[in-house]
């Protein structure tokens, strides 16, 4: 880090011990640049992180169960499903070697197997190789910073919501879970009777199930009208809910993102999740991260902010300035301190209420630092 105040007050709680602290929220378990994500290993590493939140990405099986899954799509590219020629059949693309050109694909997804096919899977890193020719290669590539250390000498299965649930319980943590936007049609199967809306109340009801209250659980969704079912149906429930913000593909679309959070507010949302980016700009002097349009607007509203991911992007003194997570700040984003400069702004100046990290100890560690323990 540069020199200055903040390096001063971070360099002084070196020795302080740390305690877990809510404003740190695990991202997919919190350890996922050394351990697969939404896996005891990595749930685990995030708590000993100091993680108050543990996230699990909710989706749904063929026999129509909940699993900790980031995608109901990424099964190829986060466990060894394409290498158990059995499974590997069943998925919606079976894997197909790179050839003339063409790169080596597969899609598998929860909704292709059974909660007991799932758990003959490992998980394993977030990867694929393009140019793979066989099975075995495909489940390689992964980003060089993370590792395969944990994933190849351990195997990890697949966990469902139920049994997340009780390993956080147990561990005294609070839950975000998210529900996963579906890649196949709704209702499920086609002609079904599984809808969109039994799947957000069945969400809700695996922690009543499990004699969870509300007050430690944070539901997600991406989909507004998840949000709207739950402000309706479950408005105990809907008190913590955040609806994720991505709607911003490209910065001419900012304006619109920033003027439909009113009619959010309007709704009954009270918490909103956007990415990092869409919280902080560059100052008018070139230098200084200051909180963005969105940011200010969002707090004019009364809307509480939690924000996503922070280490996602890798490295930030490779050149990339950081890549996605940064985007809104790439012109002062060149090392690897800035993680905390960033981080400085989004607790003192837009005053989020947490922050997803893949590697929860740097969260973690600011919090104790500046204070910010307990969850409101």
């Amino acid at each position: 880090m540069d020199d200055g105040p903040l390096k001063q007050k971070l360099a002084s709680c070196s020795e302080k011990e740390m305690k877990r602290s809510d404003w740190s929220i695990s991202h997919r378990g919190g350890g996922t640049l050394q351990f697969p994500e939404h896996t005891y290993s990595s749930i685990m590493a995030g708590t000993r992180m100091g993680a108050g939140i543990q996230e699990c990405d909710v989706t749904f099986t063929k026999d129509k169960q909940l699993v900790c899954r980031h995608s109901q799509c990424d099964l190829h590219t986060t466990t060894n499903v394409v290498t158990i020629p059995e499974l590997n059949a069943k998925c919606t693309v079976p894997f197909q070697p790179a050839s003339n050109g063409t790169a080596a694909k597969a899609k598998c997804c929860t909704s292709d197997f059974t909660v007991d096919e799932l758990k003959r899977m490992c998980a394993k890193m977030d990867s694929s190789n393009p140019a793979a020719a066989t099975p075995a290669e495909f489940v390689g590539g992964t980003p060089a910073y993370r590792t395969d250390l944990y994933a190849k000498t351990t195997c990890e299965r697949i966990l469902t919501v139920r049994e997340y649930i009780d390993l956080v319980d147990g561990l005294g943590l609070k839950f975000t879970a998210e529900l996963k936007t579906p890649e196949v049609p709704m209702p499920f199967p086609p002609g079904g009777d599984y809808t969109q809306a039994r799947f957000a109340q069945q969400l809700v009801d695996e922690f009543k199930a499990a004699k969870i209250g509300p007050e430690r659980v944070w539901l997600q969704s991406f989909l507004y009208d998840d949000l709207l079912y739950w402000i309706k149906a479950e408005p105990e429930w809907a008190r913590q809910a955040i609806l994720l913000d991505e709607s911003a593909t490209t910065p001419e679309a900012m304006p619109q993102a920033v003027a439909r959070l009113e009619e959010y507010a309007r709704a009954g949302v009270r918490i909103i999740g956007p990415p990092l980016p869409y919280l902080v700009t560059v100052g008018d002097d070139g230098e200084k991260i200051v909180p963005s349009a969105y940011a200010r607007r969002a707090k004019e509203l009364g809307l509480d902010i939690i924000t996503w991911t922070l280490e996602r992007s890798g490295w930030l003194g490779d050149g990339s300035h950081g890549g996605y997570y940064y985007l809104s700040i790439a012109n002062v984003t060149d090392s690897e301190g800035d993680v905390y400069n960033l981080l400085h702004v989004l607790a003192q100046d837009v005053g989020v209420r947490g922050v997803f990290s893949d590697w929860s100890a740097t969260v973690t560690y600011y919090a104790n630092c500046f204070g910010l323990m307990l969850s409101r």
